[in-house]
């Protein structure tokens, strides 16, 4: 009578399923260990730090950058994260704070919502169009759209209807995220001196010698590199318009200046006075014709609000001030005395 065999398998069986049971243990204390690190606030290296997230950065990019700011994240973790809750796809671009105290779930939800810093551009009153172009290429958040466009192109694509850009942007401080394109700050630029001009016209003194308000726009930027101090802005404005009154020459160094464009060393010479320009206001009567800057709004209510004044002339004392004349004579005296030495 042969012994019976008894079969390996239900020990083998046995081993299986231990075996089983203790991977999955170990996923589910992995899995929770995932998520205690998920809901654990992250070690942060300062108080406070910065990351920029780039226009269509992965998660995984993401994470990166925040290790390289100082934050102790888990990369795998982060974007397991970012693929559970569905908005891998929906993080935004621009520049981000993390605070100490701050988990994986809120920096996600933040990256979702685009809570991003906001940056700043600052056009300057009294600057040029084309400084205000170079201006918005040198800032690198900012998307260079406008970058390859003509002047002509980019008033299309602000939806301006005047064939020149000059004075036609409200210098300001203009708060944008990154990644925005620089049209978009062109834009609320150009909507924004349309509608200081609009109201400003509106609030015009009477019987100005100004048919419209691009000419309001041209006197405004003349008197906004004429003016070295604030306080003067009005009367200036008014001796400008007096003279418009009375026909004269506005005999004014800035038109000239810009007339010459890259001809201009930084010396105007007296060649520079009599060589005839549209924008030479010592060889041609009234405005010129467009603005030669952008102006702000004192200048602007300046232009269309002149002080009341008999003064037809001035110039600069050196100190920032202006010496005010009624006269030819009166002028004079004051040009020798504070541009020529006292020299006749």
């Amino acid at each position: 009578m042969s012994a019976r065999v008894r079969s390996p398998l239900p020990q083998q069986g046995r081993v299986l399923a231990i075996a089983l049971a203790l991977v999955a243990l170990g996923a589910v204390a992995a899995v929770a260990g995932l998520w205690h690190l998920y809901q654990q606030p992250l070690a942060l290296r300062d108080e406070r730090v910065e990351i920029v997230v780039a226009a269509g950065a992965s998660a995984r990019a993401i994470a990166r950058s925040m290790r390289e700011a100082g934050v102790e994240v888990n990369a795998d973790l982060f974007v397991a994260a970012a693929r559970w809750n569905e908005v891998a796809q929906r993080l935004r671009a621009g520049r981000y704070e993390i605070r100490r105290g701050m988990r994986i779930a809120d920096v996600i939800d933040r990256l979702v919502r685009g809570e991003t810093l906001k940056e700043k551009l600052t056009i300057v009153e009294g600057w040029t169009f084309r400084e205000m172009r170079a201006a918005l290429a040198a800032q690198p958040l900012l998307k260079r759209d406008s970058e390859p466009m003509t002047d002509a192109q980019v008033l299309a694509a602000v939806g301006a209807g005047e064939p020149h850009p000059e004075g036609l942007f409200a210098p300001d401080t203009y708060l944008f995220d990154a990644g925005s394109s620089d049209l978009e700050i062109l834009r609320r630029a150009y909507r924004a001196q349309q509608e200081r001009l609009a109201r400003a016209w509106q609030d015009r003194a009477d019987e100005l010698p100004l048919n419209s308000p691009y000419e309001a726009l041209i006197l405004a930027s003349i008197v906004e590199k004429e003016t070295g101090q604030a306080s003067e802005r009005g009367r200036i404005a008014g001796v400008f318009v007096n003279r418009l009154r009375l026909g004269m020459m506005l005999q004014t160094d800035p038109t000239v200046i810009y007339g010459l464009g890259d001809k201009f060393d930084g010396n105007l010479r007296k060649r520079d006075l009599t060589a005839d320009t549209p924008y030479n206001t010592y060889t041609r009567a009234g405005l010129p014709p467009t603005p030669i800057a952008l102006p702000g709004p004192a200048s602007l209510d300046a232009a269309l609000k002149p002080e009341p004044t008999r003064a037809l002339y001035f110039v600069a004392r050196g100190d920032g001030t202006s010496q005010f004349s009624e006269s030819l004579a009166e002028h004079n005296r004051a040009v020798a005395k504070y541009q020529l030495g006292g020299r006749q």
